[in-house]
């Protein structure tokens, strides 16, 4: 019986995983309906675990349920995605002055270049947005700070879509690129100061790309 619940909650996840790639990857667009027999045929189980997986997504704040209607795509506001992007660089700058106080972690630099040398090689905007947000996560735990750490961790998936619209922007996986190389050129000469600047701007850019996109 025990073996049964861990088997359900294993594909309850891995459903939820194929649903968020949906979404990242914009094969489902917000405001579209998630249909539960659609899902429950396609893995041939019931729709017990289809439940789980959307349940699941609704704490992630990918999906959210309507009274009516069902379970349908999260469709964020203007002021949530800046929300979003602007308690991003704010816990970022945060982390860059807990760098700047305690010192530069190589191990962490070393993963950052290793994450660089595969976003050059990735045109998918999917795959893309996800070692951007490994890189961005690394830089996060060189701060040393759980709270910093924690509530970076909470912007979760969401951040990541609202990231993966920037990048589809043409050009933007590019400047994105070589913005990120010179960070890591910063931290490997000790440039904290120039580092952080850079940084911001580069943050600064991303809201300025979604202000763009939003005809703002």
């Amino acid at each position: 019986m025990k073996s049964d619940k861990i088997n359900q909650n294993a594909l309850s996840n891995h459903i939820a995983e194929h649903i968020t790639e949906q979404i990242i990857k914009g094969e489902l667009v917000p405001g579209e309906k998630l249909i539960e027999h659609i899902y429950a045929e396609e893995y041939g189980t019931s729709r017990a675990p289809v439940r789980e997986a959307i349940y699941l997504l609704s704490i992630e704040g990918l999906v959210e349920r309507i009274p009516r209607k069902g379970a349908i795509v999260k469709d964020y506001t203007e002021n949530e995605i800046y929300d979003l992007l602007e308690i991003r660089m704010m816990l970022e700058s945060m982390a860059m002055d807990r760098i700047n106080r305690n010192g530069i972690d190589e191990q962490g630099l070393q993963n950052m270049s290793v994450l660089l040398d595969n976003m050059k090689n990735v045109s998918d905007i999917h795959q893309y947005t996800q070692l951007n947000h490994s890189f961005h996560t690394t830089l996060i735990e060189m701060s040393k700070s759980e709270t910093i750490k924690t509530m970076y961790s909470r912007l979760g998936w969401p951040l990541l879509r609202i990231q993966s619209l920037s990048f589809a922007h043409q050009g933007n996986i590019e400047k994105s690129v070589h913005e990120h190389e010179m960070l890591i050129n910063l931290f490997k000469e000790e440039k904290i100061a120039e580092a952080t600047v850079l940084l911001t701007r580069h943050n600064q850019d991303v809201i300025a790309s979604m202000k763009r996109k939003l005809g703002k």
